[in-house]
């Protein structure tokens, strides 16, 4: 199509007017040139979101944002220190474990609910439940706004292995992660809060 609107949307056709077309949020990305990982580049990244005043955490109050993030590739060597710790035991190798960051039901009777169905999904799927992980959060240092905390869920993170099953590869393992969330989302009842997110080591992590 030819580039007219202001050299760089295509002209009114049909349905499409370039008239309706907004600005999106911003994006940026943080790496290092040979592909080292370091805190540094989360730092950066961090102070980078700062900068962004929709996504980056502007809302109707200075300190409630509207769902800015970072994503970054899963931290193993992190992780295997904090599953030492919490499990008594290594991690599998990267790629042969996901991660899942999963927004809970506060209430205590709905989050023993939700945290069964999931480790229910996990067996079903032929899977191994490794353990669960209360993410700490602390909001008065965050400076969470009342809008904020007023729906602000219970966190934790959730790891799963690779099952007995040989032979599965990275992308047959996404899918049954992928399965296990979906699955998970249709069991839980429609007015217990509920979302999971998993992620393996091809994936990345929203932090």
């Amino acid at each position: 199509m030819t580039l007219t609107f202001e050299g760089n949307l295509p002209r009114k056709n049909g349905l499409y007017d370039p008239a309706n077309e907004k600005d999106g949020c911003g994006v940026g990305f943080v790496c290092d040139i040979k592909g080292r990982p370091s805190h540094k580049i989360l730092q950066d990244a961090y102070d980078m979101n700062c900068c962004m005043e929709h996504r980056g955490g502007v809302g109707y109050e200075t300190n409630t944002g509207d769902g800015a993030g970072i994503m970054t590739g899963l931290p193993h060597s992190f992780l295997n220190g904090l599953a030492e710790d919490l499990f008594a035991r290594e991690l599998p190798k990267p790629g042969e474990y996901g991660v899942g960051n999963i927004f809970l039901p506060t209430d205590p009777a709905q989050r023993a609910t939700c945290k069964g169905i999931i480790e229910q999904a996990i067996a079903d799927a032929g899977q191994t439940l490794i353990g669960w992980r209360e993410l700490p959060t602390n909001a008065d240092l965050a400076n969470v706004g009342k809008a904020a905390r007023a729906a602000m869920p219970a966190f934790e993170q959730l790891f799963v292995g690779k099952g007995a099953i040989g032979g599965m590869e990275n992308e047959s393992f996404e899918r049954k992660l992928y399965t296990i969330r979906k699955h998970c989302a249709h069991l839980v009842r429609a007015d217990v809060p509920f979302t999971i997110y998993f992620f393996s080591n091809t994936r990345f992590a929203t932090i």
